[in-house]
């Protein structure tokens, strides 16, 4: 079976991506600090992949492996996806919460 130049590209865009989201990962978990610097580098590694590959089950698969790539691709597709990764729960606990501290901010200031 021959392969596209394309479908080539998207295996190689994903296995990027991957690499890159598991890095993230890691350094999300790590208990040690983390340079700034470097963080955001590699956050910005990731979102440019992402934002080359094409949606599917394999990058599913990924985002399901990696949390922290998973509310990055979220927040970049977010006109297209909304919150739909976040789980429903989360997602409300979430909103109640902002609803809370904003509350509790107004009545600071009277």
């Amino acid at each position: 079976m021959k392969t596209t130049q394309s479908q080539q590209r998207s295996v190689s865009d994903l296995d990027v991506v991957h690499a890159l989201a598991r890095l993230v990962q890691r350094m999300e978990a790590s208990p040690a600090e983390i340079d700034a610097h470097q963080y955001r580098t590699v956050v910005q590694q990731l979102t440019r992949a992402l934002e080359r590959v094409e949606p599917g089950k394999a990058l599913q698969l990924i985002l399901e492996d990696c949390p922290a790539a998973s509310e990055l691709y979220e927040n970049i597709r977010y006109e297209h996806a909304g919150l739909v990764r976040s789980p429903l729960e989360k997602a409300l606990n979430a909103e109640l919460e902002a609803r809370r501290a904003i509350g509790l901010a107004a009545s600071l200031k009277h």
